[in-house]
């Protein structure tokens, strides 16, 4: 393998986990490319797409890590150096939680050429495969996105601010702070707010529960829901027409007590 005369990373947003959902032209990059760095989220179908490219592993998840976020920018610079045409290879979209914007000024530093290749966020497109609209007319006006960990391992203190809204609100990487989400929800009286959680959502081994905010912490327990999972609190929840008949069947036993 002959590394291209100049270096060069581009940054592929694999998508939500279903092999099927990455765009077109993070394929073509892939089957460009001389090397792929790619994370633990990443569907390993997808490097069926970069045949003749050298593969390397820097996932990281919860409680485990291969290298740590520095050593992942330091083997991007290196492998683009010694192979020319290099791919990132990540979750979802690179710029939405997902370290892109410090990837890409670490890897310009050293003067080599950057591309980026935008990503179905799993943040809209997981809510959307059980039918979950983040915005509805007469329902929902807007939606928040937010991080359930920070990099200081605290729950985002915007959680406080959307839980005051009418908003839908979708939370990444927050199962372990499912606790405190719950409640803070709760000190707003929002304990009857639809919620949904949804692990590895649009892979083959998707699982869903679905309650409101005083439910879901016995439906986590019941159905061993962990992450990777996205949580989704709102009023749009209900109106998919994969769970209404889940919430119409709550409002039927409150109505007979």
């Amino acid at each position: 393998m002959k590394a291209n005369s100049a270096p060069k990373v581009t940054l592929v947003g694999a998508g939500p986990g279903d092999p099927d959902l990455i765009t077109v032209k993070g394929v073509k990059a892939l089957a460009a490319a001389n090397v792929v760095l790619y994370d633990a989220l990443v569907c390993k179908e997808l490097l069926n797409y970069a045949p003749l490219a050298k593969k390397i592993f820097v996932g990281k998840r919860k409680g485990f890590q291969s290298h740590s976020q520095d050593e992942i920018n330091e083997l991007m610079v290196k492998y683009a150096f010694q192979y020319g045409n290099a791919v990132r290879l990540k979750g979802g979209d690179p710029f939405v939680f997902g370290r892109g914007t410090e990837e890409i000024d670490y890897i310009e530093s050293f003067g080599i050429e950057t591309e980026v290749v935008p990503g179905i966020s799993s943040a809209m497109a997981v809510p959307a495969s059980q039918g979950i609209a983040l915005t509805k007319r007469g329902v929902s006006e807007s939606f928040w996105v937010i991080t359930g960990t920070t990099s200081n391992r605290k729950l985002s203190n915007d959680v406080f601010l959307a839980a005051q809204s009418t908003a839908t609100v979708v939370i990444l990487m927050g199962m372990s702070k499912l606790n405190e989400i719950v409640a803070i929800f709760n000190k707003f009286e929002k304990g009857d707010v639809p919620t949904a959680i949804i692990q590895n959502g649009t892979a083959k081994n998707e699982k869903i529960g679905v309650g409101t905010i005083d439910s879901i912490l016995e439906v986590v327990e019941d159905k061993k829901l962990s992450s990777p999972a996205i949580i989704v609190i709102g009023e749009v929840v209900k109106h998919s027409a994969k769970l209404r008949a889940f919430y119409e069947e709550i409002i039927q036993n409150h109505q007979s007590a």
